[in-house]
């Protein structure tokens, strides 16, 4: 595969990485809860899996700033997500969707003719990092995307946040957490790869309340590989949990398929 069609598949990707990464809003932010210095990381961490949010479904548009150093775009898209099932994107009049479940990431591209239809090798590859399904939905709802509860770790205040450090670091990756005290939902999460000067790092601005549900009001992302950045900013708007819905896709016929090899992933 050429470089300019791995260029092409980054750049759909990196599109579509911008509409999985997302944020909602509200009239009403969530400001509840003081910073308590006396906490333990693992009282933070079970404070943490307390807060993660139980509904049926999630609806609603996004608005989504993508920067790329070269150019910049803004667009709005629809958002549907089945807890734990499915999570549907669609452009308007349907020139990009993207459908995702625990076992496949598939999305089409009317303007370019072609789609894309396997595993989250794509998404990882786009990261640098491996993503399953649940990683994913976790990061769209202010959870960690890593199990926090699998190793331990140091605690430090730090600008009014809980932030989390492993006390063993991996061999691979470093990885550092800020929970936020009002809610003890995530403020920053970070993955790098010093060696190969990748960084994906998450800011949660702020967090609104919903009924009974928060949620992230904006979300910033930055994904740095070598000199080359990326940025993203994300806000949602009219966000509706546990109606009923539907999730219609078909990948048009004629189009073609995008296919990845070695030097893609």
């Amino acid at each position: 595969m050429g470089t300019i069609f791995r260029r092409s598949i980054r750049r759909t990707g990196m599109c579509l990485f911008t509409i999985f990464i997302v944020s909602c809003k509200s009239s009403k932010i969530a400001t509840v809860g003081d910073l308590d210095a006396s906490l333990t990381s693992k009282a933070v961490i079970r404070e943490h899996y307390d807060s993660q949010l139980r509904f049926k479904t999630l609806s609603g548009k996004l608005k989504i700033a993508y920067n790329d150093g070269e150019s910049t775009q803004t667009l709005s898209v629809s958002l549907r997500m089945e807890k734990d099932k499915a999570i549907w994107i669609s452009a308007p009049l349907g020139i990009v969707k993207a459908y995702i479940t625990p076992n496949r990431v598939s999305f089409y591209n009317k303007l370019q003719n072609e789609y894309f239809d396997g595993d989250f090798s794509f998404l990882s590859n786009l990261l640098g990092a491996s993503l399953d399904f649940e990683q994913v939905q976790n990061l769209l709802l202010g959870q960690a995307i890593f199990n926090l509860k699998e190793q331990k770790y140091e605690m430090a205040v730090t600008a009014g946040n809980y932030e989390l450090k492993p006390i063993k670091p991996g061999p691979l990756f470093k990885v550092l957490f800020q929970i936020e005290p009002q809610n003890f939902k995530m403020a920053i999460q970070q993955l790098s790869q010093p060696l190969k000067k990748r960084l994906l790092q998450i800011n949660y601005r702020q967090y609104q309340k919903i009924n009974k549900w928060i949620l992230p009001d904006e979300i910033a992302i930055a994904t740095i590989e070598g000199d080359k950045r990326n940025t993203i900013d994300i806000e949602y708007r009219n966000m509706e949990f546990n109606q009923n819905l539907s999730f219609p896709y078909k990948i048009p016929n004629g189009f073609d398929k995008i296919v990845l090899d070695s030097n893609d992933l």
